[in-house]
């Protein structure tokens, strides 16, 4: 069976740094899994990307030597089951903000005795070049479970979260995370005290040994980040890479007088 290098890479504190897959078209993944990240998410959260569209995705980057993840719309146990048994090598799981959600993810990942998930699939064994009597015995071991912190109260329980056995890495999703953090009449935190929340993830993410990581748009942001610590870092996305390089083009043509703001991309 096939090892998990992305997870292997996190335990030694080696960086991973891949992106994320908004689209849903086979095409437009076999050409990103080639591109040599190590991983490409596949977004189930917010995206409309549908179980056969994501059995499809995964199997497509699995065989280009790319590590497929998912995210989960939430952290239920029968959406975590049903991407792991779709052939992903990975979950992310957004807006943890307890212990008690974090386990309930972590035990819908793993096979008994260690977690609750059933036994069954197909597509699974598949990406692993294993038989499915192999994937049962070994996949607690290369399954990669990332869970997301997204706000003030998830930052609050970081270590308690951080430091559970079978987290294998904590995300930022740094918009939900400002947004979280608005006051009651809706005014966004300022940029510093933004960074001074995701700072502390990072201070809990380093006490108790566990990689931390977060969503930039750059290779500058990317760079700055792994100089302060970060470990699971998505640039961008295929959406956003589409986007800008088209709107750079655009711009040096002069095709446009400024209005459409796509910066959100």
């Amino acid at each position: 069976m096939k090892r998990n290098p992305v997870k292997a890479a996190l335990k030694e504190g080696r960086p991973q740094v891949g992106t994320w897959l908004s689209f849903g078209d086979l095409l437009a993944t076999r050409l990103m899994a080639r591109m040599g990240f190590p991983w490409l998410t596949v977004d189930m959260e917010h995206s409309p990307i549908d179980w056969s569209q994501a059995a499809g995705l995964f199997g497509a980057i699995a065989d280009a030597g790319c590590i497929p993840i998912a995210r989960v719309p939430r952290g239920d146990h029968d959406l975590i089951k049903r991407v792991l048994d779709a052939g992903a090598a990975g979950i992310v799981v957004p807006m943890v903000d307890t212990v008690e959600q974090a386990k309930l993810a972590i035990a819908a990942a793993k096979y008994p005795p260690e977690g609750n998930r059933s036994l069954g699939g197909t597509f699974h064994a598949l990406n692993f070049d294993a038989t499915a009597g192999d994937y049962f015995k070994k996949a607690n071991d290369e399954i990669l479970v990332i869970l997301q912190t997204e706000s003030p109260e998830g930052v609050e329980n970081a270590e308690a979260i951080y430091s559970l056995s079978g987290v294998d890495a904590i995300f930022v999703g740094p918009n939900d995370l400002r947004a979280q953090m608005r006051t009651e009449d809706g005014t966004d935190p300022t940029p510093e005290e933004h960074e001074a929340m995701l700072q502390r993830v990072l201070a809990a993410g380093k006490k108790v040994g566990t990689p931390v990581g977060l969503h930039v748009l750059t290779v500058e942001q990317v760079k700055q980040r792994i100089e302060e610590g970060w470990q699971f870092l998505a640039m961008a996305s295929e959406l956003n890479m589409m986007v800008s390089k088209a709107r750079e083009m655009v711009s040096a043509l002069n095709l446009t007088d400024g209005a459409g703001d796509l910066a959100r991309y």
